[in-house]
């Protein structure tokens, strides 16, 4: 582990304690003897290069993200926690980064869609925050749980009706991909919105694509359309016009990127967490035993999924306001930090034993933690829980059809996709696609307390893409 009393310096890339030859063949290895969190070894496996950087450095690592980009990658469970709570010393703010500041962040860095910072409540501080996040939740709270869970329903039941004739589909991109976003145009009001092209476009503005900016575009002027035709005739107890009435006074542009911001945080953390909890599902003989017997329920199985992949691995970036020590580590102002998701879900001090089931232990670091929690972390949940639930209910026969080993992930510094999960089933007929009401009255999102959370980040301004990250709020 570095020693504190001769730091590494993030501006400068200085390490006291030396370590292989920059560049290093045998250790893959950039400037500096530092961990590339990109690149071929990253790319093969990042929970490795996690788990060698913990052995090195302890809870807090110099790493190098695209470019060689000096930051800090936080890997202990309360290390991530400290940093997303205290709010004197770190923020979400990039204009306060050392490297953007002195140009070794160039404008085409690839990840500037996700730090670069916007007037929104993701990267907002203090009162401005408030404003910003007080309308994003009350906004949320006026969706009723039931009201939530019927339309989670109907939409699993359309999906499923357009391939259940068939006797197969490819999971990820027929149902895993549509569900959250037929979801979420609903609850947004916008439900005419939903179209093939609609999830494409979110798809394409996450993976950081050539026609990145073009797909952004599109989703954005559906959204300012919403909120133009809400503007004039707003609905009561409707999301969008929930934004707009509410007494903090949010501009037209503020309700389009904040919608924008919902939308594809949640969109892209739900289609994840889905296909992640059905792969586990049918790859794994003990764990659907568990299910069908009744040792485990659908929700646990999905908190079971948030540790173990959650559908963030990390998030880019916090930033240091002061001097200050994370980690035993030394974190000059205008630092940059990485909120390790992932490595903190598997910190031996909160989690000895990897392998373990954590059930009724939601402490993971899936939807981040202080202010920036996850607003709307309860509507993911629901989605998942419901629509993974509603898929094994009616394809309860379904079976990978090809090989586990044939399954392929596409991998970054902030999330591992499943790239598809094909599967067969016996044919069955097209149900009915109605509510299905629930058991008893169930209380409105947001009316209990629950677990510090984050979201994915929106785009740049530059940009004009957004990307997701892990903390929207």
């Amino acid at each position: 582990m570095t020693s504190p009393s001769q730091p590494y310096d993030a501006s400068t890339g200085h390490d006291p304690l030396g370590g292989p030859p920059p560049g290093c063949p045998a250790h893959a290895l950039g400037p500096d003897g530092l961990r590339r969190l990109y690149g071929p070894e990253a790319d093969a496996d990042l929970a490795s290069v996690y788990e060698k950087l913990r052995a090195e450095h302890g809870a807090v690592a110099p790493v190098l993200i695209h470019d060689d980009v000096r930051m800090w990658a936080v890997l202990g469970h309360g290390e991530n926690l400290h940093m997303v709570r205290s709010t004197s010393q770190y923020n979400r703010d990039a204009r306060n980064w050392t490297a953007l500041k002195n140009g070794t962040v160039k404008p085409t860095h690839p990840l500037v869609p996700v730090f670069t910072w916007q007037p929104i409540c993701s990267f907002a501080e203090g009162a401005e925050h408030q404003r910003l996040r007080g309308a994003v939740t009350t906004a949320i709270e006026t969706i009723d749980q039931r009201t939530l869970r019927r339309t989670i329903h109907k939409c699993t039941q359309l999906i499923i009706n357009r391939f259940c004739e068939r006797g197969t589909c490819e999971v990820v991109s027929e149902f895993a991909e549509h569900l959250p976003m037929m979801v979420l145009l609903e609850l947004l009001g916008a439900p005419d919105a939903y179209s093939e092209r609609m999830v494409q476009a979110a798809r394409d503005m996450i993976k950081g694509t050539e026609t990145a900016i073009a797909s952004n575009e599109y989703v954005t002027g559906v959204l300012a359309e919403l909120t133009a035709r809400r503007r004039a005739e707003p609905i009561e107890g409707e999301f969008t016009s929930s934004l707009i009435t509410d007494p903090a006074g949010l501009s037209d542009e503020e309700v389009t990127q904040h919608l924008r911001l919902v939308l594809i945080a949640a969109y892209e953390a739900t289609a994840n967490l889905i296909a992640n909890v059905l792969r586990t599902v049918l790859t794994d003989p003990r764990f659907r035993a568990q299910l069908n017997g009744g040792q485990m329920t659908v929700p646990e199985a999905v908190e079971q999924s948030l540790w173990d992949e959650p559908p963030f691995s990390a998030m880019v970036g916090y930033f240091a306001k002061v001097d200050t020590e994370l980690g035993g580590q030394h974190i000059r102002a205008g630092d940059g930090l990485i909120m390790g998701i992932a490595p903190g879900n598997v910190d031996p001090i909160v989690r000895p034993d990897p392998t373990a089931h954590m059930m009724g232990n939601r402490s993971h670091l899936a939807f981040g933690g202080g202010p920036h929690e996850c607003p709307g972390q309860d509507i993911g949940r629901a989605v998942a829980q419901i629509g993974v639930d509603a898929f094994l209910m009616r394809l309860d026969d379904a079976e990978l059809s090809v090989p586990e080993s044939e399954l392929r992930w596409r991998s970054t510094i902030l999330s591992r996709h499943l790239v598809a999960l094909p599967v067969d089933f016996t044919p069955r007929e097209p149900q009915e696609a109605v509510g299905k009401p629930s058991a008893m009255p169930q209380p409105r999102l947001g009316s209990t307390p629950r677990p510090p959370v984050l979201s994915p980040p929106p785009a740049p301004v530059r940009a004009g893409v957004g990307a997701a990250g892990a903390g929207a709020g």
